[in-house]
């Protein structure tokens, strides 16, 4: 077959989403922006103060991590704005980048070589391609998509059932038994409980939040429109029509398809939630902390930075409803849950350093080392918010 015959451009395409971006999203981002200028204002003007004003450590810290906080909203907004195609661009380049810092941090041996290949150059970039395609191939609209899904033959087929399992099952298999195969035995269960670790952190947690965007989403919101039917009215019966039931009167509490809300939104949404609820918890813990919840792991982390944080985050989270198909109180439940979630990535994070002998899993991002270190909570938040979000807030068939 001619190259020229075959449709390449719709398997990118076709991942653009029309529900993409939207008037709250962009909102969000500019409250955003205006947030970090302040930060970098406050920054800049406590520079100019003497010392014993303000700790210069604790200043210091402070501007570096506004500069990689600018850093990160850049690059996010930046894949955001190009569209669904450049966001899972976008995180399959950090999940390669955070693999790769996981290896580093933990030396590997020759036999395993071989199988880091596997790991980096065909189970990554597959994770992300089968999560980019999602649900596209349900009802493909344009003539390429269809092109595609019929001559694999998976016209009407969510792709959700194989990318939930491929790493964790398949992967997961492969690797230690390419391993057996290199023929070197020493430290075996270490080796490949690491290397599945890693793929399963990095590369499998983390695609779970550009998957967001093919969920069809439900929302229990009153719809804002103009029509009648969104706003309750009723409709003048025609002559012949059967007086309605008692039941039909009732108010409806069925949901119904989120369709002013943008995808990326919820994800910019999420990913601000899970950055807030890091920031809130290392502010109330200097603040508050006493109780250090595992010393010999992290010893700046409590639980009065813990709770603080993480209600902080809930009410923030239920401040900025308006982006999500959550109601304030359902925004506020999953914004408490994924600071939590995000907590336990940090902490898992910090035993593994710990381990390693490491305080940094890298240089990358100035300020907060590596970028594994800034993707610990996402990493860990993402599944189960995508999995919540799925479960109660879209058309699961």
């Amino acid at each position: 077959m001619m190259i020229e015959n075959l449709h390449f451009e719709p398997l990118l395409a076709f991942l653009q989403s029309a529900d993409w971006l939207n008037t709250p999203t962009y909102w969000l981002v500019f409250v955003v922006i205006v947030v970090l200028i302040a930060a970098s204002v406050i920054g800049q003007t406590l520079n100019r103060q003497p010392e014993n004003v303000v700790s210069p450590a604790l200043l210091r810290t402070f501007n570096q991590r506004v500069r990689a906080w600018w850093m990160m909203f850049a690059i996010l907004a930046a894949g955001l704005l190009l569209g669904y195609t450049c966001t899972i661009v976008l995180f399959g380049f950090v999940s390669f980048w955070a693999l790769r810092e996981f290896i580093t941090m933990t030396p590997t041996r020759r036999g395993d070589h071989r199988t880091l290949f596997w790991v980096f150059f065909v189970f990554t970039p597959m994770q992300y391609l089968l999560v980019g395609v999602g649900s596209s191939l349900v009802e493909p609209q344009s003539a390429s998509a269809i092109w595609w899904a019929d001559k694999l033959m998976l016209r009407g087929v969510d792709l959700y059932g194989l990318y939930s399992i491929m790493i964790p099952v398949y992967a997961s298999l492969y690797i230690p038994a390419r391993i057996a195969l290199s023929g070197d035995a020493r430290r075996f269960l270490e080796r490949s409980a690491k290397i599945q670790f890693s793929l399963l952190i990095c590369v499998y947690s983390l695609s779970y939040a550009p998957a967001l965007a093919h969920l069809d989403l439900l929302t229990s919101k009153p719809a804002v429109s103009n029509t009648s039917l969104s706003t309750g009215d009723v409709l003048p019966r025609e002559i012949g029509d059967e007086e309605p039931s008692d039941a039909e009167l009732q108010p409806s509490a069925a949901r119904r398809p989120w369709t002013e809300g943008g995808r990326g939104g919820l994800l910019f949404y999420f990913i601000l939630i899970v950055q807030l609820g890091d920031i809130f918890q290392y502010a109330w813990g200097k603040l508050l902390g006493q109780r250090v919840i595992a010393p010999q792991i992290n010893a700046s982390r409590t639980w009065e930075g813990f709770v603080g944080g993480a209600l902080t985050t809930a009410i923030v989270g239920a401040l900025l409803w308006w982006v999500t198909p959550f109601r304030i109180w359902e925004a506020a439940c999953m914004s408490f849950v994924t600071a939590v979630m995000g907590s336990a990535g940090g902490m898992t994070m910090s035993a593994i350093k710990r381990d390693r002998g490491v305080t940094d899993t890298g240089t990358l991002v100035q300020g907060h080392a590596g970028v594994l270190d800034r993707i610990d909570s996402i990493c860990f938040a993402a599944p189960v918010f995508y999995h919540l979000t799925r479960y109660f807030f879209s058309d699961v068939a």
